[in-house]
């Protein structure tokens, strides 16, 4: 009964996490578009799936793994591309792949999924090749495959579609994939030359898993029982100990020991060190649930005393976009392991098999517990000198009842209307001392968001679309070498590298301190925002605020503003450049805060604002300021100044008397930089713009001091300044309305030609339709004699009835080609037509004339 109340728990949570999803959804404070940042990035022509990403620091230099190819690049910058080594499918296995029922196309290639450093020297590469498995040795330095051809199976995936993971260490490779075509034999694998070890193929252990990830983590020389180094695996599995509908996912975490050598006799050549345990990730007073599993990122720093890593989740029934970033201690995932209950299989009802926890004798060594210092005391050096009672137990008993949680028991991240797929972690150091996890996210859409934890409370740095076709992120892999940190991310169509700050995209010291990016900083001095990791010299000087009090910027000296002139009536928009998505746009005017939403103002994007029907009275300065709430603190800071200028254009002619320059645009404006003087505007230069309607007012030739001495310009009297919504309205839209127009001309045409050629058009029309059908072939000769006899009963004197003395009518149209003989009188229409006939006699009807068709609808006298 004791299980019950996880099953209800997790049942509750995957029932309102539709609900609830509305609630936790932080937004990122500055997105930058694609176009808005300089990224770098590697695309070979015709190569795609760049999903393996391997960085050497020594080397400066990223390895790329593709479809078929394997590219050594820059790492300082992907786009110089040092070398290229191809490793293609040979045409008698794509055929042989494709009799198997694959894609010719796009299954049955190369897909290089393992890309692991072997030597100084040599890199250890694996790919599907067309669902035969192979591997091969990569040499660095002439960057050449060596032509091993090792077979892939277990290593390597069969599918490119199925999950994977690997790693390795000392020489040798763990792995967890696919054992079969199938993709149904899982399996967790260390390919060794001397002791190769694998899973046991059983349910228990593991039950239809998707593989995410895997590290090796050093045992610490400060543990004190000298224990061994341990690899980890990380993938989400179906559930063995929750019954559902439905196959319900769980993620897991699962350790085996490096220096395992199997059994003697129990688990010859299977892991006697195989543990799993349960990762939560779960938001209790919410009642959500994240048990899917999507990628693991292992922190590691000077600073840590014990490694982390982080993962992202998402709920399995995700309809809602729902996405959490869980932290945890490694500490806590090995203390499950070393000191946790265990799980057993329990028969109910003679067919029915449970998992409940187990409450018996632990056999001694521990199951599943490396050899360390005490098992050595107990004459236990290796695996192989294991009891078969504690391996048996731990073939039986391979998932612990006790879960791993989350630090703070609550996940660091949690976020909606999006899709998280990949994460990297770094830990840098702000100004103030303070210690950060910088986490870097990536979705399925290509952006990156950045975000950090203040607080208690997350806060999302920043947002920036990585690939233009908003493709999904495979992999992700971050650079924190001193001085060069870079994440790179690599989907279906290239690689992009990034930094991990655009501190020189903040244009002010408040929003630099906004931000609250840990690597950024504002420096008076250089009157800039500069990254910290790359400046060498003292800090001192330097401004940044975690906490976003922006008190400590100092004041603007300068400031700029924009001076506009209208035209008496017409519509003005004021452009407000505002990023922050967390702040709101004032306007304000004449130092008070304007209405936007009403008949004289409106917003255009949330920011810029229209002005209509413009008259003296809105001359004046206008001011953007950004509201930005910080910590129960309202921060303001103007993001745009305005001098708005209304004309009166007399009704008068102007004679012209120099040529002067024409400009499309309905509005001066120039960009001004004012000291610290206020109350009078600064010298304007003398500006010339004019349309065809524009009046030139006189101006003089000294410099303007005051407002009363003009600038010489020239208003436009046709108001050009609308909305964006109306801007496609315009001039130079000539050809554009020109070819609308003959696009609807030629299509009139094509129209009456076709109605025409039907005859459902009267009068004339028809004529043109008969002198057409004059041209076609004419009937055979078999019917010749047949054609004439019915024309001439149809002219025949007195064979129409005559009404009132008239004159008789015309033959009718009987089907045949006969229009030359009627061409000189009106055709009459089919009611006329259907009338007449009927109006004959019967033996005058025109096909009741014995006239034998014989070969009317047969080619053969025999038919």
């Amino acid at each position: 009964m004791r299980m019950c109340a996880p099953v209800g728990g997790l049942l509750t949570a995957l029932a309102v996490v539709f609900g609830t999803a509305v609630a936790f959804a932080p937004i990122p404070r500055i997105t930058w578009e694609h176009r808005e940042v300089q990224l770098v990035q590697f695309h070979e022509p015709g190569i795609f799936n760049y999903s393996a990403l391997l960085l050497s620091e020594d080397k400066d230099t990223l390895y790329v793994g593709a479809r078929e190819a394997v590219f050594a690049l820059n790492a300082h910058n992907i786009s110089k591309k040092q070398h290229e080594a191809y490793w293609k499918v040979s045409e008698d296995k794509k055929a042989k792949c494709a009799e198997k029922g694959k894609s010719k196309q796009t299954e049955c290639l190369n897909y290089i999924r393992v890309l692991q450093p072997l030597s100084a020297s040599a890199l250890y590469v694996c790919g599907t090749n067309a669902f035969q498995p192979a591997c091969d040795h990569l040499n660095l330095t002439s960057f050449k495959f060596l032509g091993k051809n090792e077979d892939g199976k277990g290593r390597c995936p069969f599918d490119p579609a199925q999950s994977y993971t690997s790693v390795m260490v000392d020489g040798e490779l763990y792995s967890g994939t696919s054992y079969n075509f199938l993709g149904s034999e899982p399996i967790i694998s260390r390919n060794s030359s001397h002791s190769p070890l694998r899973t046991e193929y059983a349910i228990p252990w593991l039950n239809e898993p998707s593989f995410v990830f895997a590290d090796v983590i050093g045992e610490s020389p400060e543990g004190g029982d000298g224990g061994d180094d341990k690899v980890y695996f990380f993938f989400t599995e179906v559930s063995v100990e929750y019954e559902f509908v439905f196959k319900l996912m769980i993620p897991r975490v699962a350790r085996v020991c490096k220096g395992d050598q199997g059994g003697l006799r129990t688990l010859q050549k299977k892991w006697t060190s195989f543990l799993k345990a349960r990762l939560i990730c779960s938001r209790p007073d919410s009642n959500l649930v994240f048990n899917v599993l999507r990628d693991v990122f292992v922190l590691r720093s000077p600073g840590l005393k014990e490694p982390m890593f982080y993962g992202v989740f998402t709920p399995q029934l995700n309809n809602v976009g729902l996405s959490a970033v869980c932290a945890y201690n490694l500490s806590t995932a090995e203390a499950v392991f070393s000191r946790g209950k265990y799980m057993q299989s329990a028969t109910v009802e003679q067919s029915h098999t449970k998992w409940v926890r187990y409450n018996g004798a632990v056999p001694t060594p521990r199951p599943g517990a490396c050899i360390n210092r005490e098992a050595r005391a107990a004459n236990f050096s290796s695996s192989l000198n294991l009891p078969d009672k504690t391996l048996q137990f731990v073939k039986d008993h391979p998932l612990m009842d006790d879960s791993v949680t989350p630090i703070d028991n609550r996940p660091r991240l949690i976020k909606s209307d999006v899709n998280y797929t990949q994460i990297v972690v770094d830990r840098t150091r702000a100004l103030d001392g303070t210690v950060h996890d910088v986490m870097f996210v990536s979705t399925d859409r290509g952006a990156l968001h950045k975000a950090i934890s203040l607080e208690n409370n997350v806060h999302i740095i920043e947002e920036t679309q990585l690939f233009q076709d908003f493709e999904p992120v495979q992999t992700l892999l971050l650079s924190s070498k001193k001085g060069r940190r870079f994440v790179y991310a690599g989907s279906n169509s290239g690689v992009v590298q990034a930094p991990v700050a655009f501190c020189g995209k903040h244009g002010t010291c408040e929003d630099c301190v906004l931000a609250r990016d840990p690597y950024c900083a504002w420096s008076p001095a250089a009157a800039a925002c500069i990254a910290l990791y790359q400046t060498d010299g003292p800090s001192r000087g330097l401004i940044q605020e975690m906490s976003g009090d922006a008190s400590a910027c100092p004041d603007k000296i300068k400031e700029s503003y924009l001076q506009h002139f209208f035209k008496h009536g017409g519509t003005a928009e004021l452009k407000c450049s505002q990023k922050s998505n967390l702040a709101r746009v004032v306007w304000k005017f004449q130092n008070g805060v304007l209405k936007a939403e009403s008949p004289k103002y409106s917003l255009v994007g949330r920011k810029n604002l229209l002005i209509f029907n413009l008259s003296e009275g809105d001359s004046g300065v206008y001011q953007c300021l950004s509201e930005e709430r910080v910590k129960n603190k309202t921060v303001l800071q103007v993001v745009a100044k305005h001098v708005l200028e209304v004309k009166v254009v007399p009704r008068t002619p102007v004679a012209s008397t120099s040529p002067v320059t024409r400009t499309e645009g309905s509005r001066i404006t120039s960009k001004v930089s004012a000291g610290p003087t206020q109350g009078s505007f600064p010298q304007t230069p003398a500006l010339q713009v004019t349309t065809p309607s524009a009046i030139a007012l006189p101006s003089s030739p000294e410099g303007p001091t005051s407002m009363s001495c003009e600038p010489k310009i020239v208003i436009n009297t046709v108001p050009q300044v609308h909305s964006e919504k109306t801007m496609y309205l315009k001039s130079s839209d000539n050809r554009l309305l020109m070819f609308l127009f003959l696009f609807f001309f030629v299509l009139f045409l094509c129209l009456f030609t076709y109605n025409c050629y039907k005859g459902y058009l009267p009068g004339q029309c028809l004529k043109f339709r008969s002198a057409m059908l004059l041209g076609k072939k004419q009937p055979t000769s078999d019917f010749s004699d047949c054609e004439q006899s019915v024309k001439e009963t149809l002219v025949e004197q007195g064979s129409f009835s005559q009404q009132n003395g008239g004159q008789p009518k015309p033959a009718l149209d009987t089907g045949y080609e006969t229009e030359q003989d009627t061409m000189a009188s009106r055709l009459p229409t089919d009611r006329e037509d259907s009338q007449k006939i009927d109006e004959l006699p019967v033996r005058d009807r025109p096909f009741d004339v014995k006239c034998e068709l014989k070969f009317a609808d047969s080619d053969a006298d025999g038919d």
